[in-house]
């Protein structure tokens, strides 16, 4: 006997209405209004930089509404099917309205997660330094397999990686690793990944086969736009090149094209040398630079409104996030959602999505957390 799906479409239909609400789409459409308007005036090319910014933002707005508009289509596609099929006892058809709902259900999933992404920064690009921490050279090793997983987690995505610093450790590993991730809310997405990861295994580099715990640190910040005011003076800066070295060092070490820029008043120092321009590495490493002195000047804003996210935390024992044990079990567990799961290397192997999105959901239902900047003006 076929059954009538209206209820399960009526409820499809009522989740869509709310999920645009939660999107402001009205507003969206208003904005890609005044952006086409914009982007038609006879000097929009003259500043070239800030004129492939606003492309860039129209497209991913028109994208949004698109994507909206197609699920909504295509619940009313399977409500005409539903009609159909319950009509005509067609249970070929039948069987394509339950394919079908299945498949908006996923999709609404999909935009579900969007919604949670409102903060002015959440949608740009991501930094993310990854830094081995207690464990010795195992540590290395750990932060190079974290590297791998990131790599690939936003291969999965279809996400542009750009690797800026891979710097090979003493023996194994990496000494740390800095990229951006280029992608749709690739900073709100992986903001969830900011903190301490804990490795349990036997270390393969330990002849007694002893368990061994290692740890390394996973920073993520956005990309901060241009049109962001950050106070960098030429005279704070002390700004070194040298030869390339670490992984792919062979096809750039002709030049001295690694850039290291240290900014004096804060100590921080941050080295690019993947790209075979000096020129290049100086821009990148800015842009890296800029981004840490407004997370700086971030956190300064969230102590004084007593928002603190919690004391930044040492790479150690008792300070990670998630926790990934491959002996004497299998479990990769993350201990502020409570997303487990028993499958380490499809984890490791970039298959993270669980995790990111079941920190946000927990994120968004606890309202324990907020993003870093969701408030950032």
């Amino acid at each position: 006997m076929i059954q009538d799906r209206t209820t399960e479409i009526t409820t499809l239909r009522q989740r869509a209405e709310e999920i645009a609400g939660y999107l402001r789409l009205d507003a969206k459409r208003e904005q890609v209004a005044a952006l086409e308007e914009t982007t038609a005036a006879a000097d929009f090319w003259e500043d070239p930089s800030a004129a492939q910014a606003t492309m860039a933002n129209l497209s991913a707005i028109k994208d949004e509404i698109d994507t909206y508009e197609s699920v909504v289509s295509a619940i009313e596609d399977i409500e005409v099917s539903n009609e159909l099929a319950v009509g005509e006892g067609d249970e070929e058809m039948a069987a394509e309205v339950d394919s079908g709902l299945r498949t908006v259900v996923t999709r609404l999933d999909d935009l579900e997660v969007n919604t949670w992404f409102t903060g002015e920064l959440d949608s740009r690009d991501a930094i993310i330094t990854i830094t081995p921490g207690q464990g010795g050279l195992e540590a290395q090793y750990w932060a190079e397999m974290l590297f791998k997983m990131y790599l690939k987690y936003a291969a999965n995505r279809r996400w542009k990686v750009d690797i800026h610093d891979a710097t090979g450790g003493v023996e194994i590993g990496i000494d740390r690793a800095v990229f951006t991730v280029h992608g749709h809310n690739a900073y709100g997405m992986l903001s969830s990944e900011n903190g301490v990861h804990r490795l349990v295994r036997i270390s393969p580099t330990d002849e007694k086969k002893r368990r061994q715990t290692t740890f390394a640190g996973v920073e993520v910040l956005p990309v901060i736009p241009q049109t962001v005011e950050i106070d960098i003076r030429d005279e704070d800066l002390r700004i070194d090149v040298y030869r390339s070295s670490g992984p792919g060092g062979q096809s750039v070490n002709t030049t001295d094209s690694a850039v290291r820029i240290t900014h004096i008043p804060t100590g921080i120092v941050v080295t690019c040398q993947n790209e075979k321009s000096q020129l290049k590495n100086k821009e990148t490493a800015m842009t890296i630079l800029r981004s840490r002195l407004f997370e700086i000047e971030e956190q300064k804003r969230r102590e004084e409104l007593d928002q603190l996210r919690g004391v930044r935390q040492d790479i150690s024992w008792g300070s990670q996030i998630r926790n990934y044990v491959l002996y004497p079990y299998q479990l990769v567990k993350d201990l502020r959602s409570g997303v487990e799961t028993g499958n380490v290397e499809a984890v490791l192997g970039g298959q993270i999505d669980g995790f990111v999105i079941g920190y946000h959901r927990w994120r968004v239902g606890s309202g324990s957390e907020t993003p870093a900047h969701a408030g950032a003006q």
